[in-house]
């Protein structure tokens, strides 16, 4: 059940049927339970078996590790949730990368057909995964003291706003909220509402209008010219947005109507200046897990300047691998490492010549690094985006102005009018939000007619103007 279809509505508002009359906190807690299995399950039912085999089994290793704080428990705990992941995930691209390795050196290898090696990925199976294992670690470090149930570990896991593509929680932002659920409020319906719809509009009206033109685009690398490839690139750095966004901020305004807070995901990635800045303002959660438990655990910045360099090249590199079991997302990821290496070295430089004191000069080198850093990121999503190196290669070729294309293509007006435009919306977004905070008081005393009048409209308009129904990008991941 996808965030946008009917069903899930449908499915949703029965659930908050039921959860109205529930009459105490056991019965608040089992139907959000049963809810999310329902939830997960009406993907596959076949999942809930791994999914209740990895949860029971976590639980029995944070429970002995909550009371030993064991070294050896952690390792167990991270060697088991790791190499599971990397069996399902990554053994298939790691058997075609040898394979390909022993045709290019002619050295004879296991002739087997290339679909055995790639199975159906579990959903979700990297975000919950993340959940259990920061657990750990927290308990491991002394961070996380309080005892969790069986029950509230359940909960926390599969709580089903964030279980498929987070935000990616910690323990300390979810389990004493799911330990404490309270009756529907007016109020957080009336915003979780509210913020729902926000994300609605994003994924129905902008990323699934976009998600065709981009796989157009990108279907045709050799016909991209320098205009075309930059456009193919926009088109998918703004589907990637729009989609991922949107599903974000629906789970923000699913678990809120629920009373659960969770942390906002995005805050405007596109109108940062540096990668650095990028990365604070997209999938914030994921940078945060990767900062707090990779980055740090590696050394961070307190082992001098180079081992520091090495990290930040270290966890991105892993960051880019867990999106995908493809050399092109290590790319990706490495990719991202250079450039905030780079970021660093500016940095230093900066602060040795004096720049960053002298205003004006820092002002300038601030709003020149907008273009830059979004001509950089535009470069990552082709390789983030394009199935293999060779059309990546083409496409930024195109880019570069290096396009060897005899035919370009022929694109319609329309479609370089919504890509522009939606280009535009994001870096308006911000003023957008800010008005919206500020009529916030207005629309929670208007009355329900009129409210609902808004919501009618805003139905209309995305059943009218909505694309077709688009699979989640990060629910591959």
């Amino acid at each position: 059940m996808l965030f946008s279809s009917p069903t899930f509505l449908v499915f949703f508002a029965a659930l908050l049927i039921v959860y109205a009359g529930a009459r105490n906190y056991r019965e608040r807690a089992a139907i959000i339970l049963v809810g999310s299995l329902i939830f997960y399950a009406s993907w596959k039912p076949a999942y809930l078996i791994l999914l209740g085999l990895s949860v029971s089994l976590n639980y029995l290793i944070y429970s002995a590790l909550s009371v030993t704080r064991s070294k050896r428990l952690l390792t167990l705990g991270l060697v088991l949730n790791l190499g599971f992941l990397g069996v399902i995930k990554y053994l298939g691209m790691v058997l075609e990368s040898l394979l390909n390795l022993g045709a290019w050196l002619d050295i004879p290898l296991i002739n087997a057909p290339s679909d055995w090696m790639h199975w159906a990925l579990p959903l979700g199976i990297s975000f919950y995964t993340f959940h259990m294992l920061s657990v750990m670690i927290d308990v491991y470090r002394g961070a996380w003291t309080h005892r969790i149930s069986f029950r509230s570990w359940w909960l926390y896991v599969t709580f089903f706003p964030h279980m498929i593509a987070g935000p990616i929680l910690r323990a300390s932002e979810l389990v004493e909220q799911l330990e404490n659920l309270q009756p529907l409020k007016a109020k957080n319906i009336k915003l979780g509402t509210l913020i729902f719809m926000a994300g609605l509009i994003k994924k129905v009206l902008f990323a699934d209008n976009l998600a065709p033109l981009a796989n157009d685009l990108f279907s045709h690398p050799e016909a991209l010219d320098f205009y075309s490839a930059w456009l193919a690139a926009t088109a998918f750095a703004l589907q990637i947005y729009f989609d991922f966004s949107g599903y974000s901020e629906m789970a923000i305004g699913l678990a809120l109507t629920l009373g659960i807070v969770l942390p906002r995901n995005f805050i405007h990635p596109y109108t940062s200046r540096s990668v650095r800045e990028f990365w604070q303002r997209w999938h914030i959660t994921l940078s945060r897990w990767l900062r707090d438990y990779l980055y740090i655990s590696l050394g961070g910045n307190r082992k001098g300047t180079s081992r520091n360099l090495i990290n930040l090249l270290i966890t991105m590199l892993l960051g880019g691998l867990w999106h995908g079991a493809a050399w092109t997302f290590v790319f990706w990821g490495i990719l991202h490492g250079s450039y905030l290496i780079l970021h660093r070295l500016l940095l230093d430089l900066y602060t040795r010549l004096a720049i960053v004191d002298n205003s004006y000069t820092s002002r300038a080198l601030s709003w020149l690094g907008w273009p830059i850093t979004l001509t950089l990121l535009w470069i990552t999503w082709i390789f983030f985006r394009a199935p293999s190196f060779h059309d990546a290669w083409i496409i930024t070729a195109a880019m570069a102005g290096l396009s060897n294309a005899s035919e370009n293509l022929t694109i319609r007006h329309y479609v370089q009018v919504l890509i522009w435009t939606s280009l535009l919306f994001t870096l308006v977004e911000p003023a957008i939000e800010r008005k919206l905070k500020q009529a916030m008081h207005y629309w929670e005393h208007l009355h329900f007619t009129l409210r609902g009048a808004v919501y009618a409209g805003i139905t209309l308009t995305i059943i009218f103007f909505g694309g077709s129904s688009q699979k989640f990008i990060y629910f591959d991941f």
